[in-house]
């Protein structure tokens, strides 16, 4: 499967550069495209949403983001889609809620978050009308305003590339994160250090410890051990890990990509377990 997205990570248009991040680091379609079974993804409906995530206190039902202009975001004008990408906005004014990653994607660079936008344009439309989300607690009036070019760290600094992949982009620190004691979202002085349980095909699953710890994080793992992870699902220890890590879309990451990934990890404050 992994063929069939073969798109390098320096690629010459935006369309391209937006096929390789909604195909690998952003995984757009771990939530956007329904699963079959078996976990496979029904090369049809592409992105045409209908996946149902059970995360009490909300029923969220993953969007149709194909560009059929009756129920996916054909009608929706760049800004509107680019808007809806990072600040959490639909056209009407409605607010987008989780899980929806709108804080990491609020720091999505312009280039990046229009290639997304000129990939999605190129996607085949699928007429597939999907449920509203049900929510069972406020959500805000605004996730906050993201106006202003949020500038790429260059990709030779390793460390500073890696944490935008890993944040804005692939916002790994969202599920990998503890909350604060005090319900006042995540802890991110304490970013990495595991995060609560989150509902998967297979159960709930406890976000492990990704800092540099040598007790229960990955700072005695080696580079391969950590990129095996999370581009197979498979521990250090040859367990097998469980969705909803999208490892099928990681897998497709470039080598410089993963290189910085695990780079940034490195530099992590090593934590113990998460309080």
């Amino acid at each position: 499967m992994a063929a069939l997205f073969a798109v390098p990570a320096q690629a010459k248009t935006p369309a391209e550069r937006g096929a390789y991040l909604v195909n690998s680091i952003v995984a757009c379609g771990n939530c956007h495209t329904p699963k079959n079974p078996d976990g496979s993804e029904p090369r049809d409906k592409l992105l045409a949403g209908g996946m149902v995530i059970e995360a009490p206190p909300f029923t969220a039902v993953a969007p149709n983001i194909t560009p059929d202009p009756k129920t996916g975001i054909g009608a929706w004008s760049d800004f509107r889609i680019a808007l809806a990408i990072r600040e959490g906005t639909r056209p009407d004014g409605s607010i987008i809620g989780p899980p929806m990653p709108t804080e990491f994607y609020a720091k999505i660079s312009d280039h990046d978050v229009m290639a997304i936008v000129a990939y999605l344009r190129t996607v085949p439309p699928v007429r597939n009308k999907t449920a509203k989300s049900i929510y069972r607690m406020p959500l805000p009036k605004s996730w906050g305003n993201a106006a202003g070019d949020h500038d790429p760290p260059p990709a030779n600094d390793k460390v500073a590339y890696g944490a935008y992949l890993a944040g804005p982009l692939g916002h790994c620190m969202e599920c990998h994160t503890p909350m604060r004691a005090d319900g006042g979202g995540r802890d991110m002085a304490r970013i990495g250090a595991g995060g609560p349980p989150i509902p998967g095909p297979l159960g709930d699953v406890a976000p492990p410890n990704i800092t540099p710890d040598k007790e229960i994080g990955i700072g005695a793992w080696t580079d391969g051990e950590i990129k095996r992870a999370i581009t197979q699902g498979v521990s250090r220890d040859g367990r097998k890990l469980a969705p909803p890590m999208a490892f099928a879309y990681y897998a497709r990451m470039s080598i410089r990509d993963l290189d910085a990934v695990v780079a940034y990890l490195r530099s992590l404050k090593p934590l113990a377990a998460a309080r």
